[in-house]
């Protein structure tokens, strides 16, 4: 870090720490910067929205000693997103079975519903 030196007017010298934007960088990736805040929308007393905002600034290496590291796991961060994607595929194949068949016992207790009316 360096410093600079100021005179003041009874000519003492007093040393300042003259940070630059590179060493806030650091300082911010090194140790992490939390930022938490809630916005509320609120009309006649009555809450309209409410936005919660939490940001968390830090290095990976930083968030991985506190606890944080969700892109490790989440398909879509590493890599493995076609498996998501054939995942996907498959339980949209199996509810398009499910809805056929539903469909299916659906007509059949039409057509039952029907045959009683006949016979009433």
């Amino acid at each position: 870090m360096s410093y600079a030196r100021l005179t003041s007017a009874s000519s003492a010298n007093i040393a300042h720490p003259s940070t630059s934007l590179g060493d806030i960088l650091e300082r911010v990736l090194d140790q992490g910067l939390v930022i938490a805040g809630d916005i509320r929308v609120n009309l006649l007393d009555i809450e309209l929205l409410t936005i919660k905002l939490r940001l968390v600034v830090a290095s990976l290496e930083t968030a991985r000693q506190v606890g944080i590291n969700w892109w490790e796991t989440d398909p879509w961060f590493n890599g493995d997103s076609a498996r998501l994607e054939a995942e996907n595929e498959k339980l949209r194949k199996e509810l398009r079975q499910l809805k056929s068949s539903s469909d299916s016992d659906d007509s059949r207790r039409e057509s039952d519903d029907d045959r009683q009316r006949e016979h009433a």
